[in-house]
């Protein structure tokens, strides 16, 4: 089982407005039933203290129960549920005796304390106008609010108490059952916003991840169109000259060998990330694909004016797929990119992020994907090396190009 540091940010906030609502009702049936069977100490009754006690665990129970179900164990949007009938029929009936229960503790002057008692209606009140809001409209939930405080209001009215008391208990039973069914409401409709900014942000990466796929493809046929229409056509026209017995069917065949050997070369660079990848471009682009995707990310570099085209098709390869991985496989909240050329010496290009899930799986696919494998195979090329680790859910990929390895391997 993940502990809390192996949880991504939605299931964080989940774990904790999830948590918060249990420990409230939790709150309300535990303080009921130790005020209910410490009140009446003095007195020495058992029966109602004990049965007030019991029908006030159980009321926290079933509250817990519903805002379970309501909240919803998934990350979708929409995940939640509403309460099941028996769910909600048990909630009801537990929460009018312990009403009637407690009211009868007042009434038989067996609970000392008047103060604390009306305290203790409006706990029950809440506990259950509170997790039964979710499952109901808007107007229907301030009806239920009503008449969870209406029926602590009679339970004070029954119990002989004063009319100040009984006021107090109306106007503050009212305000507890809508503060907790407005709380409860709240905390539902921000899982729900969370659970569909998580689905876009996931539907983002995804199509960043194909836009780069579309782009590699709009390349290659860039490359290859031309050249094998040309190759189809002098290939026609070889095989006419070649019935027809004239040597220029020769001169046509070299020309398709020429013509394959320039597609293979471009193909090859295209695929080495040579042909269209510009180093300040990517940068600027990382930085909005980035910024889009609610990661907080910032890019500081020196004059890329200072690497050769190749050095510069190399690293910008390097800021791409180090994009694509921290969206596809983290869960960041920042980025940051750094950009060194120092003059004559090695440009270091350095991408960090947090958010790395914890698990074996994560960790390797981060540090040991075939993306990086590629990566490392160019900057090979040009006397490069490239490091991927991870340390503390921190992802760090830097890569290393001696510049004038670079201008070499440009110019060749």
């Amino acid at each position: 089982m993940r502990g809390w540091r192996g949880l991504d940010r939605m299931e964080r906030v989940t774990a904790s407005t999830k948590g918060s609502l249990y420990g409230l009702y939790a709150l309300y049936a535990g303080t009921t039933a130790l005020a209910a069977v410490g009140g009446c100490a003095a007195s020495g009754a058992v029966w109602l203290p004990c049965a007030a006690a019991v029908l006030a665990i159980a009321q926290g129970v079933l509250a817990v129960a519903v805002v379970r179900r309501a909240l919803g164990p998934g990350l979708g949007p929409g995940a939640g549920a509403r309460a099941s009938r028996w769910q909600a029929v048990g909630l009801t009936l537990v929460s009018l005796a312990l009403t009637a229960v407690l009211g009868a503790l007042w009434a038989t002057g067996e609970f000392t304390g008047g103060g604390l008692m009306i305290t203790l209606l409006c706990f029950c009140a809440a506990g259950f106008a509170g997790p039964l809001s979710q499952s109901l409209g808007r107007w229907s939930a301030l009806g239920l609010c009503v008449v969870a405080t209406a029926a602590a209001t009679a339970a004070t009215v029954c119990a002989g108490a004063a009319t100040a008391y009984v006021w107090s208990t109306a106007w503050s039973a009212l305000f507890q059952t809508t503060a907790s069914a407005v709380g409860t409401r709240c905390s539902d409709w921000v899982l729900d916003v969370m659970r569909e900014l998580t689905a876009a942000r996931e539907t983002e990466a995804r199509l960043a991840v194909a836009e780069e796929r579309l782009r590699f493809g709009r390349d290659l046929h860039d490359v290859l169109g031309r050249n094998l229409a040309v190759i189809a056509l002098k290939g026609e026209l070889a095989v006419q000259l070649a019935r027809r017995g004239r040597p220029e069917a020769v001169e046509q065949m070299v020309e398709v060998q020429r013509l394959a050997q320039e597609s293979q070369r471009e193909v090859r660079e295209v695929v080495r990330g040579y042909r269209a990848a510009d180093l300040a471009a990517e940068l600027d682009g990382a930085l909005a694909v980035l910024r889009s995707a609610g990661v907080r990310a910032c890019v500081e570099s020196d004059d890329v004016g200072a690497l050769s085209a190749g050095a510069q098709s190399a690293l910008a390869w390097v800021v791409r797929e180090g994009t694509t991985n921290v969206l596809r496989h983290g869960d960041p909240t920042r980025c940051a990119i750094w950009l060194r050329v120092p003059p004559g010496g090695t440009a270091v290009l350095t991408m960090e992020n947090d958010g790395v899930p914890e698990g074996g799986t994560a960790v390797d696919a981060a540090t040991r994907g075939n993306g990086l494998a590629g990566l490392r195979e160019r900057l090979a090329s040009l006397d490069g090396t490239l490091e991927a680790r991870v340390e503390a859910r921190a992802f760090t990929l830097t890569a290393r190009l001696p510049v004038a390895e670079g201008i070499a391997g440009g110019a060749e």
